[in-house]
C-alpha cells in the first residue's frame, strides 16, 4: 500500500480529514472528480470579486472549537447574514422578526405582533398538522406564510407544501426583536478572500489528484490504501443496490453587470413560486466594506434554481423525509460492515449540513480513526 488513507472528494470535509492525518503523520492521497479543490465551497475572483461558484456559503457556529479550527486558514470579516425576501413588489426582512411584522401589518410592538400571529393561529384551527403546510400556519399564521413561506419552499422542493411532510418545518424562526441577523451563532463571518485558499492550505503538502472518477478506477485505487474516506454519495458507493436515494440539486445563472451595485444586498429571496429561482446572491455585498458597491464599478450576481435531482446531476442536499431515510438506513448498515472505508460528509452521510456541522464531524471522525 503507498497511502494510509485514499480520500475521495476535496470538499471541507475530506480536507480537514487530510490535513489531521497528514499532521498524525500518516500518508494520504486526495482525489476529486472536478477540476478544482474546496468542492461546493470553491470560490473564485472575478475583476476583484469574490465569486462563491456553487451558492452563497456564510460561515456562522457557536462551537469556539470549530470557530477556532477554521481560523487558522483564513482571516474573517465580519459579514452579518441579513437576507431580504421579496414578495411580488414588497420586501421583507427575513428571519421574521419586528421590522417584518411592522411592514405587513403595521404593528409596532412585541404585544400587537403576538397578538396577530396568535389570532392567525387560533382562525386556523388546526390542532395536529398533517403536511409542511398546515405546520406552518399553525406556527406563523397565514400571511406570513402565504407571501415568505409557502413559494419558496414549494420551489425549494419540487412538491407542494401541501404533499410535504410536516416535520420538515418544525419550527420558524420568530423574534419580537428589531434585528435582522439572520443566524442566533456567535460567531459569523466570510474569510477575507474567499474559500478556496482555506482547502488549498489544508491539503498543502498533501498528493491531490484532480479529475479523477473514483468508479472509473475504483480496483487500481482502492489497492493503493489501506483505508477510503468517501465523501460522495454513498447509494452510488454501493452502486444503488437497494435503488437511488433522492437529493435536490441547483442550477446557477451568473452574470457580470456594468454597475456598482444591483440588489443593495447580498441576498434576496424571491417568495413567489411563479418566479422560477429562489433567490439572487450580489458576491460583492459579502466582502465587509463593499456593501455600498464602492471602489468596484462592476457587480456579479447569481441566480439559484431549483431542480430536481437525476443522475449525473451535482447533487446538493438529500431529500431527508421518511422514505429516504429508511432507504439511506439500509445503505448505512451496509456501511457499517465496510471494515475499511469512512463514509464522511453531506453525500456520504446523506445529512444536510452546514460548514460548521462538517468540520465538527471531520474533526470527530479523525479522533475516533487516529
Amino acid at each position: 500500500m503507498m497511502y494510509d488513507y485514499l480520500v475521495v472528494g476535496a470538499g471541507l470535509f475530506g480536507a480537514v480529514f487530510a490535513h489531521e492525518a497528514k499532521k498524525a503523520g500518516k500518508k494520504v492521497l486526495v482525489i476529486d472528480k472536478r477540476e478544482h479543490v474546496a468542492g461546493n465551497i470553491y470560490t473564485k475572483e472575478v475583476d476583484g470579486i469574490q465569486v462563491h461558484e456553487y451558492g452563497a456559503h456564510i460561515f456562522h457556529t457557536s462551537n469556539k472549537e470549530v470557530w477556532d479550527y477554521i481560523q487558522q486558514f483564513a482571516e474573517f470579516n465580519r459579514y452579518t447574514n441579513s437576507p431580504i425576501a421579496k414578495y411580488k413588489n414588497e420586501l421583507y426582512n427575513m428571519p421574521f422578526n419586528m421590522n417584518t411584522f411592522s411592514k405587513m401589518w403595521g404593528v409596532t410592538t412585541p404585544q400587537e405582533a403576538k397578538q396577530k400571529i396568535e389570532e392567525q393561529i387560533k382562525e386556523a384551527g388546526i390542532t395536529e398538522p398533517h403536511n409542511l403546510e398546515e405546520q406552518a400556519i399553525s406556527l406563523v399564521g397565514r400571511d406570513i406564510y402565504e407571501k415568505l413561506v409557502k413559494g419558496y419552499t414549494e420551489k425549494q422542493w419540487g412538491r407542494r407544501a401541501t404533499e410535504l411532510p410536516a416535520f420538515i418545518i418544525k419550527r420558524l424562526p420568530v423574534r419580537f426583536v428589531y434585528d435582522n441577523n439572520y443566524f442566533n451563532d456567535k460567531y459569523q463571518g466570510i474569510p477575507i478572500g474567499g474559500y478556496t485558499q482555506i482547502v488549498e492550505k489544508m491539503l498543502d503538502g498533501i498528493e491531490v489528484r484532480l479529475e479523477t472518477d473514483f468508479f472509473a478506477n475504483k480496483e487500481e485505487l482502492q489497492k493503493q490504501a489501506d483505508k477510503i474516506v468517501f465523501t460522495g454519495m454513498i447509494d452510488e458507493y454501493f452502486d444503488y443496490c437497494y435503488g437511488e436515494l433522492e437529493y435536490r440539486s441547483l442550477r446557477f445563472e451568473t452574470e457580470e453587470l456594468d454597475v456598482e451595485n444591483y440588489q443593495g444586498n447580498a441576498v434576496v429571496n424571491y417568495t413567489e413560486y411563479e418566479i422560477p429561482f429562489t433567490r439572487i446572491i450580489e458576491h460583492k455585498h459579502f466582502e465587509f466594506g463593499c456593501q455600498n458597491g464602492t471602489h468596484n464599478p462592476k457587480t456579479i450576481v447569481t441566480r439559484e434554481y431549483p431542480a430536481t435531482w437525476e443522475k449525473g446531476d451535482e447533487p446538493y442536499y438529500p431529500m431527508n423525509d421518511e422514505k429516504n431515510n429508511m432507504l439511506y438506513s439500509k445503505y448505512k448498515e451496509l456501511a457499517s460492515k465496510e471494515k475499511n472505508v469512512i463514509f464522511g460528509g453531506r453525500l456520504g452521510m446523506y445529512k444536510y449540513f452546514d460548514m460548521h456541522n462538517v468540520v465538527a464531524e471531520a474533526l470527530q471522525c479523525v479522533r475516533n480513526e487516529l
